[in-house]
């Protein structure tokens, strides 16, 4: 590969950044996915088994001790699959298609928990749930992206008061900045991702507890069962083998509903911005990747090329396979003498060369300086340090316009 092409490929690197960061983390997603899977089924897959033994026993024994046939029995089983599908327990369960239970049904669809506690089984009932779930989606996702915005700036406000109330207490402020809200005394000031992302996660871990410390008495469930379903359902998982107000009557009924809803709500909107703000961290690891990736191969360019430029150089004692008076039997074009000689001689390089040479590096050089000091082109590695988070739609736009581009700095 000749050196222009060798430097076209480093270009190449730089310009697909963005197609490389989205390939590279497809493959971590992927190998994610699989290790994931690979635990999970170590763990549940024994369990899973055990489960099949023990049902198959307790069948045999109800088939033997009532003298009802297999395929009898699970053909009630299956009817009596399908009246758990539409709402029916062995258990008094509250209405699923109350108004009260609507409410709840609406709820869990805009926010995309879909528990499949409730699910619509007429035909009207599931071509309205496409277009409702559609605009309601979609209205929820902007009141997301909208609650985002408010709570960073919020937190901005407070952690850029703290740090200015520290820098003020240590004396390097000057006294005559005073703190003002709308026109704030640290200009270009922004709060670290990391700083947002310790204050979300403590802020989701906090509502967490105290809605787990709620449901293991009300609902009968382990502590750490609650904290479970406080995650699938924060998370819009979802599993739905847990269901939280379900029961047909509860003591202090109305303020428990209550209280569910708002745990929901702000569980829902701390899980979903500490999800983004741990999206810009996962961004930043594979800009960091890419850097590493991108010097590494702009090392073996440079290489390279040093390694073709020693080739090509003057040394004492070099040959060539070029003619007897300087240029290659395939020439038809003139040749400087003076020029070509002395390389075939083994000499130096000329002083008229060495010169220009000089002059054409040191026109780069100031071309580089002038441009370095203007701040606005950027080298092939040096811009792989940069940390990418420019742009960005939705939530992560939001997050780049008021997190900082966190640098190694930092």
């Amino acid at each position: 590969m000749m050196p222009g092409q060798r430097l076209q490929g480093c270009r190449s690197l730089h310009l697909n950044e963005d197609n490389g960061r989205f390939l590279l983390l497809a493959i971590l997603i992927l190998l994610y996915l699989l290790c994931g899977a690979a635990v999970f089924s170590a763990i549940e897959r024994p369990s899973e088994l055990q489960a099949h033994g023990r049902w198959n026993g307790t069948l045999l024994n109800f088939s033997e001790t009532f003298n009802i046939s297999l395929q009898d029995l699970n053909s009630f089983l299956r009817e009596y699959e399908a009246a758990i599908a539409a709402g029916i327990r062995a258990d008094a369960l509250r209405p699923r298609w109350d108004f009260t239970g609507a409410f709840y049904f609406v709820g869990t669809v805009v926010s995309t928990i879909g528990f499949g506690m409730t699910t619509p089984v007429t035909v009207a009932g599931k071509v309205f749930l496409i277009f409702y779930g559609l605009l309601g989606c979609a209205a929820t996702i902007l009141f997301f992206n909208l609650f985002l915005e408010r709570i960073i700036t919020l937190l901005a406000v407070v952690m850029k008061a703290v740090r200015e109330r520290r820098i003020r207490n240590s004396g390097l402020l000057p006294p005559g900045i005073h703190h003002d809200f709308s026109a704030y005394s640290l200009p270009g000031w922004k709060p670290s991702v990391y700083h947002v992302m310790l204050i979300l996660g403590l802020s989701a871990i906090t509502i967490s507890c105290c809605a787990s410390a709620m449901y293991t008495p009300v609902e009968g469930w382990a502590y750490l069962d609650s904290l479970y379903f406080c995650f699938v359902t924060f998370s819009t998982i979802g599993f739905g083998d847990f269901v939280s107000s379900q029961n047909g009557a509860y003591e202090y009924q109305s303020l428990y509903r209550l209280a569910n809803f708002l745990f929901m709500l702000m569980g829902v909107c701390c899980i979903y911005s500490l999800f983004n703000v741990i999206s810009i961290v996962i961004k930043q690891v594979l800009n960091w990747m890419l850097q590493k990736m991108s010097c590494l191969f702009c090392q073996r360019c440079n290489k390279a090329n040093a390694f073709l430029g020693r080739r090509n150089a003057i040394r004492p004692g070099s040959r060539s396979r070029k003619g007897r008076f300087g240029r290659p039997p395939d020439s038809d074009g003139p040749c400087d003498s003076d020029t070509e000689g002395r390389r075939l001689s083994g000499e130096m390089i000329s002083m008229k060369e060495l010169t220009a040479s000089n002059k054409v590096s040191l026109a780069i050089m100031q071309k580089q300086l002038s441009e370095s000091a203007n701040g606005y082109p950027r080298t092939v590695c040096s811009s792989s340090c940069h940390n990418g988070f420019s742009g960005g739609v939705g939530a992560l736009g939001i997050m780049n316009n008021r997190l900082a581009e966190t640098s190694n700095s930092r």
